[in-house]
């Protein structure tokens, strides 16, 4: 499981001083690293949301980083609904489900060899 760094939890908690607080629930996501040329790559297709960084380390915690911004300003804007719906997301009681990953394997393809 990826989870955001003290810090940054207390920077946020710092930006939201003048909020309501609001419930949050802890969610898995699966994610994928690839790396491309000399960086990493964190991609999750539940959220169709991507990052990189130096380091598959640097690239998981931008992810986290990311992915937490786009729930709440989702969330501020009022369409996180719509968007998470769009996803295939479900939601069940008053939390939200990711889309199940069921297989994720190498497919041969024909592709046009380059001149």
């Amino acid at each position: 499981m990826i989870t955001p760094s003290r810090e940054y939890i207390e920077n946020i908690s710092n930006l939201r001083y003048s909020t309501p607080m609001k419930k949050f629930a802890r969610i898995q996501l699966t994610i994928s690293v690839l790396k491309q040329g000399n960086r990493y790559v964190a991609y999750a297709p539940a959220l169709d949301l991507s990052t990189s960084g130096r380091s598959e380390k640097e690239a998981k915690k931008r992810f986290v980083e990311a992915a937490m911004l786009l729930l709440e300003e989702l969330d501020a804007a009022g369409t996180m609904h719509e968007v998470l719906i769009e996803l295939g997301w479900k939601q069940e009681r008053k939390q939200w489900a990711p889309p199940r990953v069921i297989s994720e394997e190498a497919v041969g393809l024909r592709m046009p060899v380059a001149a």
